[in-house]
């Protein structure tokens, strides 16, 4: 296994963590419990964070920008279809 597929995998991984944290902490009963997910949550947030980048530094996660006209048109879309 490269660099890339091992990072790829960390952060398949990270992503369900962060998952598993969110639902602890909007399900938990308790504000002990709550709060322990929460943290969790935002530990495991700052991580997937950090892995994210390293990819995108070696080209491993590119990312492209959106036209402007394209977010005016969704805007748009979704403004209209509240109204």
């Amino acid at each position: 296994m490269d660099d890339r597929n091992l990072m790829e995998n960390l952060l398949i991984l990270e992503k369900g963590a962060c998952d598993l944290f969110m639902h602890g902490t909007i399900e938990s009963p308790t504000p002990k419990v709550r709060e322990t997910f929460k943290k969790s949550l935002s530990e495991s947030l700052c991580m997937q964070d950090s892995i994210y980048s390293k990819m995108q530094q070696k080209g491993w996660y590119p990312t492209e920008q959106v036209e402007q006209n394209k977010i005016s048109n969704v805007k748009q879309k979704f403004s209209s279809a509240s109204n």
